[in-house]
């Protein structure tokens, strides 16, 4: 598989390293990997990493501002995209086919190409603006997904939170061969 994995400004860069930690360690998989002006601000105040120890977790690495990179173009084939985490701001750009960055640009691509696009949006509380922005992508194949913590597994660690989380947006792409969230059989683990 080759999967473009892009990681915005908004809070909840954990989510984004994580996914670009797991898919490293599958070989089936070939990472793509783009980072916004902030998201290289958030990482190391939220993770305590550096963007470019983020970044070497990908096969392959675009600037943001590179809109002539090969993510850019529906000719280059890959089987899906996720924003972890997406801002409001990023959200709006990619609804209303504002591609003014690389990130907007190969989220458009994706839709056009009919490819799966996860946005895990990050902001609370939402406003109209931000629920219209939800649903006008929601509408036209994207999977909107905010980083909501599921308590059926009880978790009781943040680790745990995060990889459950991540588990189920290596589902919405169709990835294969993971182990990170418990999956519900009707049986409570305590």
């Amino acid at each position: 598989m080759n999967l473009v994995v892009a990681i915005s400004g908004a809070t909840g860069a954990i989510y984004g390293v994580r996914l670009l930690e797991v898919l490293h360690a599958m070989p089936q998989v070939t990472t793509y990997a783009v980072l916004s002006h902030w998201a290289r601000q958030t990482i190391p105040l939220e993770t305590g990493r550096a963007p470019e120890e983020v970044l070497a977790l990908a096969d392959r690495v675009f600037d943001d501002n590179d809109l002539a990179a090969a993510i850019s173009s529906g000719s280059f084939r890959h089987d899906g995209m996720a924003v972890l985490p997406c801002s409001m701001k990023t959200l709006s750009a990619i609804a209303n086919g504002y591609s003014e960055t690389l990130i907007a640009r190969a989220a458009d691509v994706t839709l056009k190409e009919r490819r799966p696009l996860v946005l895990a949006v990050r902001e609370t509380p939402l406003s109209p603006i931000h629920l219209e922005n939800m649903l006008k992508l929601s509408r036209i194949g994207a999977v909107i997904m905010p980083p909501v913590p599921s308590f059926y597994s009880c978790p009781t660690s943040l680790e745990q939170v995060v990889d459950q989380f991540v588990g189920r947006v290596l589902d919405s792409l169709g990835v294969e061969g993971h182990s990170l969230c418990r999956r519900w059989d009707g049986t409570p683990p305590l």
